[in-house]
């Protein structure tokens, strides 16, 4: 068999590289014409050795992966294109369920008020025997009371959520109605803290066990929801140690909740009057007088813009576990009002601590919360109500039996025959000397010549001469309750002038109540639960007295 390759071809050679095949003819081989360049075949035979020689294949194409591409190699782009595109969108997917995350968390956080608690849920749950089921309403139970409290209901079709776009920014927190429910047991009788003019108070706990008192407000649809809101912003920038400060409030339809710290020793009227209780210290009295006085003080004086209380009363004086004063129920009646004049036709405040002055204008201004003030400090100083039914007609009103007595006390220095029987005149006379002055000079009929509360702050302190206090704005005069002013009405209003104008008064109040338009306040003792003589009770007295 011979050994060379077939003819036509190029031999290879193995021991060392050679030059391009086809380009150096084999010294052993004839010369032969010029060859065409070698096709693939040529260029692609395998190298073969003597000791294995076989022949070569009649026809010998070029492997698949050397020529073209394999089939499967578009399928493999398709699926790199898709996996990219499918990361791609995965991505984005991603992307924006995070901004939903995110922007739900805060708007449940600030719904629930979690800026405040942070363990609000978004569907609490009800009393035991109770539970809500999301925003179903809460019907509370009939108590068999008709005297009880009525249960605010959120009205059909009303949400729950109290943050509608008012565009009023709240720096407190916003309770949905359900929390407040949840917290109260419901509105439950055995949580009411009692009744005044506003409404009714319950006493509720937080979910974070912080305790709250928690009012109802008695405005109804008149309100308007962007009213609301910037009123109790208003009153939720108050921040002073004498005053109860405001921890929230809640929208829910027609229904205005607002939420209080709560202050556990009760109220001034309840410790003064209550049945049963032992008498207050001299020491405390001052204590109360001096802390309240500069809490009025503070809202007419010093926050921005300037709040009158418009019903300052015993009732309305809460006392901590110290005995520390602290005003509550700062412009709530602003809430009712219908104008910025302050003047309405409704009777505003407590019967027994209104100014003269308001039978006459039916307004109520800085210097007639100094005239109610007056008349809390004599509540201090004799332990006497405003309105006493169990005393004669003349001096059944405290302003009235107490002037001739002031003003002898004043005069001889001797305060026995106006102090408090149950301090068995256990007083410091200095003391009491200027809180009598005080309490004289703001009860005074005019009411441009009563001080401001800041006077009363510094002269209860003995930082104020009382003398100077005695002759407050007119200078050179110095009488507490002579009549003195530049006009003939200034010279000749008197006791009996005042007397005409408080029966005008009472028979506007009963008007008012008849015609059941009268914003006036009611019983209000112990947080409403023992009757006070210086509301209902005295118009009680005039009814039956006309009859």
């Amino acid at each position: 068999m011979s050994l060379l390759p077939p003819q036509g071809t190029v031999p290879i050679p193995i021991p060392t590289p050679s030059p391009p095949l086809g380009v150096s003819p084999s010294p052993t081989s004839p010369p032969s014409p010029p060859l065409d360049p070698p096709s693939p075949v040529v260029l692609l035979f395998p190298p073969h050795t003597p000791e294995n020689v076989t022949p070569p294949a009649p026809e010998v194409t070029p492997p698949p992966a050397a020529v073209k591409s394999p089939p499967g190699s578009s399928s493999s782009t398709t699926f790199v294109a898709l996996g990219v595109g499918i990361g791609i969108g995965g991505a984005i997917v991603l992307v924006c369920v995070g901004i939903f995350v995110i922007w739900y968390k805060r708007k449940k956080r600030k719904r629930l008020g979690m800026d405040e608690f942070g363990c609000a849920s978004s569907q609490p749950q009800g009393p035991k025997g109770d539970p809500f089921r999301g925003p179903q309403q809460i019907i509370p139970p009939s108590t068999g009371n008709s005297h009880g409290p009525p249960k605010p209901t959120p009205p059909p079709g009303i949400s729950s959520n109290p943050h509608p776009k008012t565009g009023v920014a709240f720096t407190k927190t916003t309770f949905t109605y359900e929390e407040l429910a949840l917290a109260t047991e419901n509105f439950s009788g055995a949580n009411l803290l009692g009744q005044g003019g506003f409404g009714y108070v319950h006493k509720g706990v937080l979910c974070d066990g912080k305790v709250v008192a928690i009012k109802q407000l008695k405005i109804g649809s008149g309100q308007g929801e962007r009213e609301f809101q910037a009123e109790v912003e208003t009153i939720s920038r108050v921040n002073h140690k004498h005053l109860v400060s405001l921890v929230g409030h809640c929208m829910s339809g027609i229904q205005r909740l607002l939420v209080y710290e709560y202050v556990s020793n009760r109220t001034l009227e309840f410790h003064l009057h209550g049945k049963g209780r032992p008498p207050v210290s001299w020491a405390t009295r001052m204590k109360i007088a001096l802390g309240s006085a500069k809490g009025l003080a503070y809202l007419h004086e010093d926050c921005q813009p300037k709040i009158i209380h418009r019903d300052i009363k015993s009732s309305n004086i809460l006392l901590d576990e110290n005995f520390e004063a602290k005003v509550a129920d700062f412009g709530l009646a602003r809430l009712y009002s219908e104008t910025d004049t302050h003047v309405s036709t409704r009777v505003m405040g407590t019967f027994g601590y209104l100014a003269p002055e308001y039978a006459l204008t039916g307004k109520l201004t800085y210097k007639s919360d100094v005239f109610s003030f007056g008349v809390v400090l004599l509540e201090l100083i004799t332990g006497r109500r405003p309105i006493d039914r169990s005393q004669n007609y003349l001096d059944d009103n405290i302003i009235d039996w107490a002037r001739p007595l002031l003003t002898q006390a004043l005069e001889d220095n001797n305060f026995d025959s106006v102090a408090d029987p149950k301090l068995q005149k256990d007083y410091n006379s200095i003391e009491m000397a200027r809180m009598v002055t005080c309490a004289s000079v703001c009860v005074r009929h005019l009411a441009r010549r009563r001080p401001r509360m800041s006077q009363i702050v510094l002269a209860l302190k003995g930082n104020l001469p009382l003398e100077e206090l005695k002759e407050g704005i007119q200078p050179g005069h110095s009488g507490v309750y002579d009549s003195y002013g530049s006009s003939d009405y200034d010279a000749s209003y008197d006791t009996a002038h005042y007397k005409e104008d408080l029966i005008k008064f009472r028979k506007m109040a009963l008007e008012s109540i008849d015609h059941n338009t009268s914003e006036y306040s009611g019983p209000t003792s112990d947080f409403g639960r023992q009757p006070s003589g210086s509301s209902s009770e005295g118009l009680s007295n005039i009814q039956q007295r006309q009859q």
